[in-house]
């Protein structure tokens, strides 16, 4: 399985501007730039490569965890993941330097012991994580 994506840019690193488009058209031309990235926290300029990593990380460890909980022979409510990417300057520009996953689970007769081994199986476990394995990955579990 190939996943593809691509990226276009136009101009200089500062004052360019590009467009991201995916093959499930879920990003189209979608814009991106160092504002976007840089400077614009409500996001309206556009996406940036962080927010998408971000994306896929939650989206991909949350399916992981329904996969775990499914196969201990529960059914989740409700997953809910919020992945935020830390970027910091470091030496020649800049660095992600820790992923935090905060997760909400509504998941019925699961204990909190078992809850927290199978979210932290899922973490380890999911595609994405792995990738980004030289990145400190910090989860915060909470289950309602």
């Amino acid at each position: 399985m190939i996943r593809r994506s691509s990226a276009v840019w136009n101009g200089s690193g500062k004052e360019g501007k590009g467009t991201l488009t995916s093959t499930s058209g879920v990003l189209s031309n979608t814009p991106y730039s160092f504002a976007a990235r840089f400077e614009s926290e409500d996001g309206k300029a556009g996406t940036n490569p962080e927010e998408l990593i971000a994306a896929a990380h939650a989206g991909c460890f949350t399916m992981a965890l329904s996969f775990q909980l499914s196969g201990a022979g529960f059914v989740p409510e409700e997953l809910k993941t919020e992945a935020a990417v830390r970027v910091d300057p470091s030496e020649g520009g800049f660095s992600i330097t820790a992923i935090t996953l905060k997760l909400e689970a509504k998941v019925p007769g699961i204990s909190e012991e078992q809850f927290q081994e199978l979210a932290n199986a899922a973490k380890a476990g999911c595609p994405v994580s792995k990738a980004l394995s030289s990145v400190a990955i910090t989860l915060e579990a909470k289950l309602g």
